[in-house]
């Protein structure tokens, strides 16, 4: 079995939001002066790679603990975008995670990181919810700006958004089971998640442009 961390690490250089608060981890207690380790950290609930429940941006929207366990769980596939406007969503199955590669994710750790992203377009959004996909994601920190309409076209559609992915560039082209697993917060808006792909062995591949 081969496992696929999507996930970015969560630390003091690990970028935020524009406005949104920035992340505090600190030592708490050590084992020389208490006799154990531990931390204390500060983030909110979009910070790192994190999902979207429609309650993030709809008012009457679903909280994130309203989902099965189910809902963040399933087949996936990532799509290369870094130099298409429109891509082919030929290859996507219903109730599929289907994920963006941007190779925005490069840039995370540089001032440019919330300069400039990959927009997805509406038409994309639209063709996506038309093949009744439950979540999608890319390695960027959002896939639109203000007003946010693809943000709200999806949330209304109950498909749930993953930001900041990493790593995307070792899986596209590859149909495999990914598991989301945001933290069990209770009516969140949204959540940090750990986000991982699963490639079994002798399977690993069903190319999706296979000849």
């Amino acid at each position: 079995m081969n496992i696929i961390d999507l996930t970015l690490p969560i630390n003091n250089k690990t970028p935020s939001f524009p406005g949104d608060p920035k992340p505090e981890i600190k030592q708490i207690a050590t084992i020389k002066v208490e006799g154990w380790n531990e931390k204390r950290i500060t983030i909110g609930s979009h910070f790192s790679t994190h999902i979207d429940a429609p309650f993030h941006m709809l008012e009457e929207g679903k909280k994130l603990d309203e989902y099965p366990i189910e809902k963040f769980i399933g087949e996936a596939m990532v799509i290369d975008v870094k130099n298409q406007i429109n891509p082919n969503l030929d290859a996507i199955k219903k109730d599929d995670i289907v994920f963006f590669h941007t190779d925005h994710a490069k840039e995370v750790y540089s001032n440019n990181y919330f300069r400039r992203n990959h927009i997805l377009s509406i038409e994309t959004a639209q063709e996506l919810i038309a093949k009744g996909i439950k979540i999608v994601g890319l390695d960027a920190f959002s896939p639109d700006n203000e007003p946010f309409e693809v943000h709200k076209l999806l949330l209304k559609k109950d498909i749930l958004i993953v930001e900041n992915l990493i790593n995307l560039d070792k899986l596209i082209g590859i149909r495999f089971m990914c598991y989301i697993l945001p933290l069990k917060i209770m009516d969140a808006d949204g959540a940090p998640c750990r986000v991982i792909g699963v490639l079994q062995e002798n399977k690993l591949l069903t190319q999706i442009n296979a000849d």
